[in-house]
């Protein structure tokens, strides 16, 4: 996934931006309160936008790391990153900024991946490779409607890109709710050829029923129509994981939220209030030669115990049996079976493209409904304090 360490490449030029060296030139950095810590942070006003980065030339980011003061999640969502290559005006990334570090829903907690990690759930790490051929710029826009304070810093290298190599593209979907029995999608758009590098998904089971994930992950590629090249077994599957899931990570996928009251326990004993994944698609790449399409079922399972019938009943009226219909019968249980459901998910799909291509921008709007703080959830001590 990464060179050799012991590998030493003369043709690449180390550089690396913050506040303390904005244009990330040779030379540059500290130079305010002659060197002794003078910028290393900015107040990013309501509703303000700011340049991160603007670098010309050919190169690779490999490194971001920022950090915001904790906040409501509502607030935390708010906070826009936008990625543009060359002299584009519309952004090829375009999400939030939590999401786009793998922690979705506006709750940052700890956790570590191959590509992500955030640190003690505060220090924000990516280490995802940004190739760009002929500049890039890097934006961050605060929706929120209060001030924050921005730490952040920016490694790349200067030099050649190989021409094989795809752009990174990061687009953020949301359907609160989703439309029954129609799949949720988290990539669409991108044309090849690329590679489906992974997603970080939300879900908000807004649904009754015991588990809201059952529904498989579909990957349709290069012309697949009705039926898709890669079909998955269930959610907790394709995170890695099975019979339910709980909060947990791991390098290539994990649930580093799972939120919920204390004294509930993941997997299928209740249903969270939220919910977020990842999955990191590198020692199994998913490549695209023409097109892409990537969407997850609503799809769960419920069970009603005897003496429970009036209850199925209503339920089978507004959730339609999915899959081959009811499961074998168990002693005490009237009925057992997977159905159709509706749900609030949201996603960014992170994607190569060998060509640079627009992707939607996110609306604040939308990325922050119904994902206050609930009444169980107590705010991280630093938020009174900072």
């Amino acid at each position: 996934m990464f060179q050799d360490p012991s590998h030493i490449d003369t043709s690449l030029d180390s550089r690396s931006i913050s506040f303390e060296n904005t244009s990330g030139a040779r030379g540059n950095g500290g130079r305010s309160a002659g060197g002794r810590k003078g910028a290393p942070n900015r107040t990013i006003r309501a509703g303000e936008r700011i340049v991160l980065a603007d670098i010309a030339g050919s190169g690779t980011i490999r490194h971001i790391w920022c950090t915001i003061p904790p906040a409501p999640p509502p607030t935390m969502r708010s906070i826009i990153v936008e990625v543009f290559y060359g002299s584009a005006a519309d952004p090829s990334i375009s999400v939030p900024l939590l999401d786009f570090f793998g922690v979705p829903c506006g709750r940052p907690t700890a956790f570590s991946s191959a590509l992500t990690a955030v640190q003690e759930g505060r220090g924000f790490n990516a280490y995802f490779p940004i190739p760009f051929r002929d500049g890039v710029r890097i934006e961050l826009c605060n929706g929120a409607t209060t001030d924050t304070v921005l730490y952040f810093q920016i490694d790349y290298t200067l030099g050649e890109v190989a021409s094989d190599s795809g752009l990174l593209h990061a687009s953020f979907r949301r359907e609160n709710p989703t439309q029954l029995r129609r799949d949720f999608v988290i990539a669409d758009g991108f044309t090849g050829p690329g590679r489906y590098l992974g997603c970080v998904v939300s879900v908000r089971p807004i649904d009754a029923g015991l588990w809201y994930g059952e529904g498989e992950v579909k990957i349709y590629r290069d012309g697949d129509s009705d039926l898709a090249t890669y079909c998955g077994t269930g959610l907790e599957d394709y995170v890695g994981t099975a019979w339910g899931m709980g909060q947990h990570h791991a390098p290539f996928a994990g649930v580093p939220v799972d939120c919920r009251p204390q004294h509930a326990t993941g997997g299928m004993a209740s249903l969270p209030d939220h919910a977020g994944f990842y999955r990191w698609h590198l020692p199994d790449p998913i490549v695209f030669h023409t097109s892409l399409k990537v969407t997850i079922q609503q799809i769960g399972m419920n069970l009603f115990p005897v003496a429970a019938e009036d209850a199925m009943a209503s339920y089978v009226g507004t959730n339609p049996l999915a899959g081959n219909g009811w499961l074998p019968s168990r002693r005490g249980v009237a009925g057992m079976a997977l159905f159709e459901r509706v749900d609030d998910y949201a996603a960014v799909a992170f994607v190569y493209c060998r060509n640079r291509q627009a992707v939607p921008r996110v609306d604040v709007e939308a990325a922050t409904q119904d994902i206050g703080r609930l009444a169980y959830e107590t705010p991280d001590p630093l938020e009174s304090f900072l």
